[in-house]
């Protein structure tokens, strides 16, 4: 009997032995006595992830993580000491005498623990092939095997994996379960975080702060009523609520586990769904949130709805301040144009006139923020009941899977769809209903006004442009009698004998003209001490006027193509623009062969010095980038729509943007230019030219150009801004340059790998995606795909407008040699010097 019983409990040791192997090998797992060291690693079962240190990109420290094991880029998915890195490479990881995972430095010190609450000296610590740290125990005494004294999965970092569990707190609660890194090389907790919100339905929301970001919109069972355009990835079998004792947790699986997939709250505030593209061997973005604008929480204020990142109140609401709300302060949101009867009424009669308040539907929505259930109303005539019944709410909805929901706080952050969504009855006191939108009125009427004010402004134009070619006849007709003598200004030259004076070069008789003399004096005979560089037109030389102003000195190149039309275009062109983004024309030169510019004169040479200058770029922080960023935008801005000619630049580049002392950018070289009529939106010419890598496709292709040519070259620009290289420094066997390069991150979910690292540590991440956004929009293969520059000003200048996706480009400017006889026959020939044919090559 004895020995029959010896037999039965070898047996059950031995059979719950194997249980253990269920969950653990010998190499996904360690146990009390044994030490990882940095260096070594564990692998899970199936061979899935990798436990081990890690240091991240820019970064020397160690931190124990855990990540993809077959995903060739490493992706960390949790991370133990975030907040106290290892040093260096000493760092241990083992299982301590009471059962904790402790994270020790080189001294011995203990820099992360798990805290386990319950001790135990048969502790195992296993890595399972869902991405799950557990700790499991036997205990010989109970005859059980205990699993999940504890698991990472409860203690996540910034991703969200399959099968993981995120409990919602009771009493409806929001609670916050993961946070972003502070950026690409920190992982300790950054400034957003994203959570579940259980009042009402539960909906998913990030945090910045303490502020909301964004929210999903209530969950009905299946899918977020907030991201209704979102198409459900096949790769899921979705967002479920679970129940587990008396508690309630989302959680979601994969359908094909062929695929890693993840969900992340990334530096940049977004949430990020991600599948691993095995054949591209990159991570591939099915979704991220908010997109901007509308997507961004309470972007219009309260009772108001958001449509195309246009901001309208609610019908039978107005604006709370409605100088600010014209003026694009949204903040304030908007207020009642006539109170609810029942609030109006005494405390006797409310329960009578509350049946006269109406409802108006607004269809199509993500239903507002902060919602309660009522369980006991099982269709919409009941809920509206209910509503009606309560004199402080507002709205109510009853959307399937949920039932009937109430508002009686201010209805916050509506967005309204093109399709999807769910209608929300709005309450409204009875004058109110069966009005017509006053809104809409109101929007028909400043479309005509704005109409008639556009054909106003084309009239004007016409005429402005007829009298400014009279007025260039007259200047290039000017006779050489006319001309400065003997070192002394012509006699048309007004104003005082300071030339940098604001406003003494508005228009063509203000021109100053100077000698050749005189130049050659101001230049000590063009002296090469002197000489500021070489461009396409010729040299420039920096020189002093006889009144002791500095001034650059353009000498048109003897062997250039360009001349003459290139040197009136200049002439007539900048004479006539006043914009401080705009280098100023001081005056010019005309005497046999010689044409001589005078420029106002810039301390800090062009941007290229700087931003391509590994010494100096540093120099150049993200606030002084993105300073010149805008000035750049509202310099083009004024060219292309404010300045009494529409211009197009058509040779927009690093090297023609200038810095005065304050780093300003001014905007340079007019010799490409040209001007449009009012009317005039598109151009042709036989002639291509301009620099290579920043012409338009269509530009270089048809020799089309407009407005949209140069939103084109700014968009190259702004990208070389960003990453602080030349386009053409990203040509290698798989990019063609930085279009294809900033294509591959912004795709891969990585768009910050583009910012320049001599200023990562001081950049404004969301500034900074803003512009790598906007830079993608503006270099689309098709005009009409990207936006024009009232567009592109208004983008950079507005924080929380949700920018349209850019669609993949697919041409590339490529440098071809052209054929000289190509150009047989033609006296227009395209100059040598800094200019080239370009041809778009699809790829």
């Amino acid at each position: 009997m004895a020995a029959s019983f010896g037999v039965s409990l070898w047996f059950v040791f031995f059979f719950l032995l194997s249980c253990l192997s269920l969950f653990c090998s010998a190499d996904d797992k360690i146990t009390i006595g044994e030490i990882l060291k940095d260096g070594d690693n564990i692998t899970s079962k199936e061979g899935n992830f990798v436990l081990g240190f890690f240091s991240p990109t820019g970064s020397s420290k160690r931190y124990l993580g855990i990540w993809y094991a077959d995903v060739t880029v490493q992706t960390v998915v949790w991370v133990a000491n975030r907040h106290k890195p290892v040093p260096d490479k000493n760092g241990t990881f083992l299982i301590d005498q009471i059962g904790n995972l402790v994270v020790k430095n080189g001294h011995g010190d203990s820099l992360w623990w798990s805290n386990v609450t319950i001790a135990t000296k048969n502790s195992t610590a296993c890595l399972l092939d869902n991405g799950n740290l557990v700790i499991l125990n036997y205990d010989r005494n109970a005859a059980r095997l205990n699993k999940e004294l504890w698991q990472s999965f409860l203690h996540p970092t910034d991703t969200f994996l399959p099968e993981m569990k995120v409990f919602m707190e009771r009493q409806g609660k929001e609670r916050k379960v993961f946070s972003s890194w502070t950026n690409e090389s920190d992982p300790s907790p950054g400034r957003y975080s994203l959570g579940v919100d259980p009042r009402g339905a539960p909906q998913i929301v990030i945090w910045d702060g303490p502020n909301r970001r964004w929210r999903s919109g209530h969950f009905d069972g299946v899918e977020f009523s907030g991201v209704p355009n979102v198409t459900r990835s096949t790769l899921f079998s979705g967002f479920k609520i679970n129940n587990e004792d008396d508690t309630s947790y989302f959680t979601y699986t994969a359908s094909d586990t062929s695929f890693f997939v993840r969900f992340q709250i990334t530096v940049t505030g977004n949430e990020l769904q991600q599948r691993w593209d095995e054949d591209k061997e990159q991570w591939s973005t099915l979704q991220s949130r908010p997109s901007g604008g509308c997507d961004l929480y309470n972007f219009c204020g309260n009772f108001a709805e958001c449509h195309e990142q246009v901001c309208l109140c609610v019908k039978g609401f107005v604006p709370r301040v409605e100088e600010q709300w014209h003026a694009g302060n949204r903040t304030g949101g908007c207020i009642r144009r006539t109170e609810l009867e029942c609030r109006k009424s005494s405390i006797v009669q409310r329960n009578d006139s509350a049946k006269d308040d109406g409802f108006v539907a607004v269809q199509r929505v993500k239903l507002p923020d902060y919602a309660d259930i009522i369980a006991d109303a099982q269709n919409t005539d009941a809920c509206k009941t209910k509503c009606l019944s309560n004199c402080s709410c507002n709205a109510y909805a009853f959307v399937k899977g949920i039932n009937c929901m109430i508002w009686t706080e201010d209805l916050v952050d509506i967005e309204q769809f093109e399709e999807g969504g769910n209608t929300l009855y709005v309450r409204l006191d009875p004058s109110e209903v069966g009005k017509k939108n006053r809104t809409i009125v109101i929007i028909i009427v400043s479309v005509l006004v704005a109409l008639a004010l556009v054909v106003m402004a084309a009239v004007w134009l016409v005429c402005r442009y007829r009298a400014r070619k009279r007025e260039s006849k007259r200047i290039n007709e000017i006779p050489k009698n006319h001309l400065v003598r003997s070192g002394e200004f012509s006699a048309d030259l007004s104003g005082p004998g300071d030339l940098s004076v604001e406003g003494h070069q508005g228009n063509g008789s203000e021109l100053a003209f100077f000698s050749f003399s005189m130049v050659a004096k101001a230049t000590d005979d063009f002296s090469l001490a002197n000489k500021l560089g070489q461009g396409g037109f010729g040299p420039v030389f920096k020189g002093r006027l006889p009144c002791g102003q500095e001034v650059a000195v353009k000498r048109l190149s003897q062997k250039s193509g360009q001349g003459d039309e290139e040197f009136k275009n200049e002439i007539t062109l900048i004479a006539k623009l006043q914009h401080r983004n705009l280098v100023r024309l001081l005056g010019c030169c005309i005497e046999g062969e010689e044409k001589i510019l005078l420029y106002e004169y810039m301390p800090n040479k062009s941007l290229d010095t700087f931003l391509f200058d590994p010494a100096r770029k540093s120099q150049l922080d993200w606030r002084k980038r993105f300073s010149i960023i805008e000035g750049i935008a509202r310099g083009l801005l004024y060219l292309h729509r404010d300045s009494r000619l529409r211009i197009i630049h058509r040779d927009l580049k690093a090297s023609n943007i200038l810095l005065d002392e304050e780093m300003n950018p001014k905007i340079s070289d007019f010799g490409m230019a040209r001007i449009f009529g009012g009317n005039q939106n598109e151009a042709n010419t036989n002639r291509v030219v301009g620099t290579y890598g920043y012409m338009a496709p269509e530009y270089a292709m048809e020799g089309l150009f407009s407005g949209k040519s140069d939103v084109y070259s700014f968009g190259i620009l702004l990208l070389e801004i960003i990453s602080g290289r030349r386009n053409t420094s990203f040509r290698s066997d798989e990019h063609s340059g930085i279009i294809g390069y900033a294509w591959e991150k912004w795709d891969e979910g990585r768009p910050m790998d583009l910012v320049d690292r001599s200023i990562w540590d001081g950049c404004q991440h969301d500034e900074a995606l803003r512009c790598i956004h906007l830079a993608m929009l503006c270099v689309q293969d098709l005009a009409v795909h990207r936006p024009n520059m009232s567009s592109v000003v208004l983008m950079l200048e507005t924080d929380n407008m949700r920018l349209p996706l850019p669609r993949q480009p697919t041409y590339t400017s490529m440098r071809r040699s052209v054929d000289a006889d190509m150009w047989h026959g033609n006296q227009d020939l395209p100059s040598s010097n800094n200019v080239t044919i370009s041809v778009l090559i699809g790829r």
